[in-house]
């Protein structure tokens, strides 16, 4: 087995580890989870850090399980949160539960025959016939209200800066999470729990948990730090929201567009943490960007390994050629391979017209076409001057005759046609 602490110490993904992991570690194979809130259908980029923790431990010969918090999901952690979430029925968080399993089967190996093979479980399952008056003397008897109370996550829920207050739901999160990991323990020898730095009380209530009802001292947990932006921004947010691993909520271009566009210093911290890449290739790697930052050796290496690995090669390949389209010299074909999808997420945000689909399957000269059904030009004087001086293209080729006809056969996706102005200036046109 690989040692597992060793490798995320020198990735910079541990911030807290409990005394006596390491030797746990080092000792057996040994059973770890991390919980994953299912309050959506898709994992974002957030997600990718513990998901990440989970595939190192695996690959250092440990077994993974991911945790879908099914019963917790219907309260909401209050960590670093400052409103109560709205609560999720069962028919949605199974849904979600599916759809969070088949993006987490790229990253981990459930199916093999080995005996760390991951597990994914939702702890719904054990808490949905646990009465009330039950689980508050077999558990909630264990832990007492001063100690719930001094965990920061309700310290900073409880004081001035939340008018709301908290909910008594909410305040019982922890036990939950802890009776989480306590039933894990007892089931399924579950001796780690791994989050993030958030994390790091609920995780401490469930070994304390442990071993006050066990008698044992045997359960540990570690958390990673939260992961940041160099300039203090919060991680994985764009204008347009989180950048999710499903492609109906993030395209595969706009998903490897975020690595690719992150600063130089968040690249040499991402692809640390983000890719399965050895040490010394790394290093290789940043020795290469530190000599010639210009290139964006870590940025192109890090955007092509998460995307590969979130999506697939075919995707990532078809990211490269799109950037290209938009920020090279790409060719005619190169455009006409792109799907609408794909399309559309590379010319999000450029000027666009809508035009006569009948008038374009009749044909009409592109003079007519860019002047005065798509205000491309604002005259065809201008248009002519800019076709002369060789400016102007449809569909990245070269118009050279104004009077030319544009038909149905120009149409990309059978929909659009892309007109560009110099080097820079794009005007999609979509018939309708």
């Amino acid at each position: 087995m690989n040692n597992f602490v060793e490798e995320l110490t020198w990735r910079g993904m541990i911030h807290t580890i409990m005394p006596g992991t390491e030797e746990q570690l080092n000792k057996e194979m040994t059973t770890a989870y991390v919980g994953i809130d299912p309050t959506a259908d898709s994992l974002h980029i957030g997600h990718l850090v513990s998901v990440m923790i989970l595939k190192h431990f695996q690959r250092a010969g440990h077994k993974p399980i991911a945790l879908v918090g099914g019963a917790t999901g219907m309260i909401g952690d209050p960590s670093l949160k400052s409103a109560e979430r709205n609560l999720l029925d069962e028919d949605t968080l199974r849904h979600n539960q599916e759809c969070i399993k088949r993006q987490l089967a790229r990253f981990l190996d459930f199916e093999s025959t080995a005996p760390n093979a991951a597990e994914l479980v939702n702890n719904y399952d054990w808490m949905k016939d646990y009465t009330f008056l039950n689980f508050i003397r077999d558990i909630g008897k264990n832990i007492t209200v001063n100690y719930m109370m001094a965990k920061d996550s309700v310290k900073k829920r409880l004081s001035t800066e939340s008018r709301e207050g908290m909910s008594f739901t909410e305040f019982s999160y922890q036990l939950l999470q802890g009776y989480d990991f306590l039933y894990l323990y007892e089931h399924k020898n579950c001796k780690l729990q791994m989050g993030g730095s958030d994390q790091w009380g609920n995780i401490t209530t469930g070994t304390d948990l442990i071993r006050r009802k066990t008698g044992r001292d045997d359960a540990f947990g570690l958390v990673c730090p939260l992961i940041t932006k160099a300039d203090g921004g919060k991680f994985g947010k764009t204008e347009s929201g989180n950048v999710w691993l499903d492609r109906r909520y993030t395209s595969p271009y706009k998903f490897y567009q975020f690595w690719l566009n992150v600063t130089d210093a968040d690249a040499e911290k991402y692809i640390k943490i983000f890719t399965s890449i050895g040490r010394e290739e790394i290093e290789a790697l940043v020795a290469e960007h530190a000599a010639a930052p210009h290139l964006r050796v870590l940025q192109k290496r890090l955007a092509q390994e998460v995307t590969v690995m979130v999506h697939s090669q075919a995707d990532y390949e078809a990211a490269l050629e799109a950037s290209n389209i938009l920020f090279g010299n790409a060719t005619a074909n190169a455009l006409r391979r792109l799907d609408e999808e794909t399309l559309l997420s590379v010319f999000e945000g450029v000027p666009q017209f809508k035009v006569s689909r009948a008038a374009i399957e009749a044909g009409v000269k592109a003079i007519n076409l860019f002047t005065e059904q798509a205000a491309v030009f604002p005259s065809r004087g201008e248009l002519r001057k800019m076709v002369q001086a060789n400016g102007f293209s449809l569909n990245k080729e070269k118009v050279a005759d104004p009077e030319a006809v544009v038909d149905a056969s120009h149409l990309l996706s059978g929909k659009y046609l892309l007109a560009q102005k110099g080097k820079k200036n794009y005007f999609l046109l979509i018939a309708e």
